[in-house]
């Protein structure tokens, strides 16, 4: 049994994501093996995250500063805007170096079963936003599941009166993949958003 402060501090950890209780002890320990810098370093970044992070003013990303590094970045295109459901999102659609507009983070997916609704996405704001800047197409990059699908409709009904350009992220088969794996829902998308060549 461990003493009182390293079993409490376990438990903490275990709260975490991806973290089991073994995962936990490990980085428990790893704590006690290094110097108290390290510790301190550690408790500092994560205080630090909490109080100096906050979102975007325009786009909901995460900032350190009133504008995150997209939207003040002059090289964006400013006429075309990808909406997300989550940061990782964009952070994955920033590390592929292919799209170079900007972009609105929803906080989320409509999910009626956790109680979320179209109003707590913020759609309206994208709305006020895509009226305010006169953006000429909006790529809708929710997750391909029923909240994200869902999500993608209600942004779409919302939008569509505006006569912009609404497109969707192709979803499908992942490149490297083969056919004879996919399940019935990945081909079945991977029909639906087929392309002429």
């Amino acid at each position: 049994m461990y003493p009182k402060l390293v079993e409490e501090l376990i438990e903490h950890f275990v709260k975490l994501p991806g973290i089991g209780r073994r995962s936990a002890e490990r980085i428990v320990f790893w704590l006690l093996t290094n110097t108290k810098d390290s510790a301190e370093q550690l408790s500092s970044g994560i205080l630090n995250l909490k109080s100096s992070l906050r979102f975007c003013s325009q786009c909901k990303n995460l900032s350190e500063a009133d504008l995150c590094r997209v939207c003040i970045d002059q090289n964006r295109d400013r006429k075309t805007i990808c909406v997300v459901e989550e940061h990782k999102h964009l952070i994955a659609i920033e590390r592929t170096g292919t799209y170079k507009g900007i972009y609105f983070v929803l906080l989320g997916a409509i999910s009626p079963a956790e109680g979320r609704g179209p109003d707590d996405l913020k759609i309206h704001e994208l709305r006020d936003r895509v009226i305010a800047e006169s953006i000429t197409e909006v790529v809708i990059a929710t997750d391909p599941d029923t909240e994200g699908e869902m999500t993608a409709l209600h942004i779409t009904n919302e939008l569509r009166s505006l006569g912009i350009k609404i497109s969707r992220i192709g979803l499908g088969i992942p490149v490297g993949s083969s056919v004879e794996y996919a399940d019935l829902s990945t081909l079945t998308m991977s029909m639906a958003s087929r392309r002429e060549l």
